[in-house]
């Protein structure tokens, strides 16, 4: 009987073919699915393969109506399992075929990877190396984004080596690495590769983040940006960069597809996602562009400016300057944020007190939120104080 695995053709989801292919070598056949694609993968192995064969899904959910073909194909007799960490196909725990895990008991985030690796030592298919661990870990923090909190470079560059190679080379490589490494690191060649594309990555982020609109849908300030490539990438250094936007939409029109990305807990991009049909984490998901998602995120989005950067070489006019600091919109307003004794700070506009924060964080984000402003440059502000002084309501000194 011949093992078919249908997995998610991401990092994790590849993660899992290898961790199959380790464990049955030529007794499981592996294919990679887009998460539109899964389904048809699904219906044609009921339809031609179910009665002598046995089904694997990782890092993947189907629809509805493929939901209970399973559960009646397994209620006769076939052989058909589930395995996920999205919390969005937590539901599949009610059917005896489906484990979906989000989390350890420890509090660590599961993924499709760590999960099927967990069950193969459990099941004595795989005994652990410090070479498979090392391996999965890597993927785990990298899908789980844990990788950015821990510092864990290699999880990011093992993800960059994913998408710079073909499936299968990444396969060939990872596969000899397991079987005959004693610990997991990169060769020579893929150092070299690696660093190169880190200075590649770094100027499609830097001109990318200068395209970056800014609106509002459903009450939540959103970072709207077009990119076929490194969303992951893209949405980390947009989020920290723009902390005052809640989440941000990536845009690959190519693939008519979104991505989401999030900093922040109180925002839960799956359940975006999962309006138009899609899924995911809670900090990274994605969904495809149907008609309500093309109009929210494209036709109200087109006409607007791209959102201005910081000043980024300032030496004088700093964030946080306990003698205040100027910012800009596009109409060329001016705002000013300033301490205001007892250790607050108050935002100004045209010589009048907007509000009163309690930090300059808070202030800095209503500010940014509410009127897209920007830090100006240090000449612009040393422009703005003597023009002020020469007026006699100069606020900054």
């Amino acid at each position: 009987m011949t093992l078919h695995i249908f997995s998610h053709n991401d990092l994790d989801g590849v993660g899992c073919g290898i961790l199959a292919k380790l464990a049955f070598k030529d007794q499981v056949e592996v294919r990679y699915n887009s998460v539109q694609g899964l389904d048809f993968q699904v219906e044609r192995f009921l339809e031609q393969k179910a009665d002598k064969h046995e089904l694997l899904i990782t890092d993947l959910s189907v629809h509805n109506e493929n939901e209970a073909k399973l559960e009646s194909f397994f209620k006769k007799g076939g052989k058909v399992q589930l395995l996920d960490h999205h919390k969005t196909a937590l539901h599949f725990n009610k059917y005896k075929w489906a484990k979906v895990q989000v989390t350890y008991d420890d509090g660590r985030l599961a993924s499709a990877t760590s999960l099927l690796y967990d069950y193969y030592k459990e099941q004595k298919l795989l005994e652990s190396n410090p070479t498979i661990d090392r391996f999965v870990e890597l993927i785990r923090q990298w899908d789980t984004w844990e990788w950015d909190k821990n510092n864990t470079i290699e999880a990011k560059r093992l993800n960059d080596l994913f998408y710079m190679i073909s499936i299968e080379e990444f396969e060939e490589r990872m596969l000899n690495r397991l079987l005959n490494a004693s610990s997991f690191t990169f060769d020579d060649f893929e150092e070299k590769i690696l660093d190169m594309e880190d200075n590649k990555i770094e100027r499609y982020i830097h001109r990318k983040r200068r395209e970056l609109i800014q609106t509002f849908i459903d009450d939540l300030c959103v970072g709207v940006v077009y990119a076929e490539s490194y969303h992951s990438e893209l949405g980390n250094v947009i989020g920290k960069d723009c902390p005052h936007l809640d989440y941000i939409a990536i845009l690959n029109m190519g693939g008519k597809k979104i991505a989401f990305r999030t900093i922040h807990d109180e925002v839960d991009v799956s359940q975006i996602a999962n309006q138009f049909g899609g899924g995911g984490h809670s900090k990274a998901a994605g969904c495809s562009i149907n008609e309500d998602a093309y109009k929210l995120f494209i036709t109200n989005t087109f006409p607007l400016d791209s959102l201005k950067i910081d000043a980024p070489k300032n030496q004088v006019n700093l964030k946080g300057r306990k003698e205040g600091c100027l910012y800009a919109d596009r109409e060329e307003n001016y705002y000013i944020i300033t301490p205001s004794g007892e250790q607050k700070y108050k935002l100004i506009k045209d010589q009048k007190t907007i509000e009163i924060f309690n930090t300059f964080e808070e202030a800095e984000r209503y500010l940014k939120r509410n009127y897209a402003a920007y830090l100006v440059r240090d000449d612009v502000f040393d422009k703005y104080k003597t023009e002020a002084k020469k007026e006699g309501h100069s606020v900054l000194t």
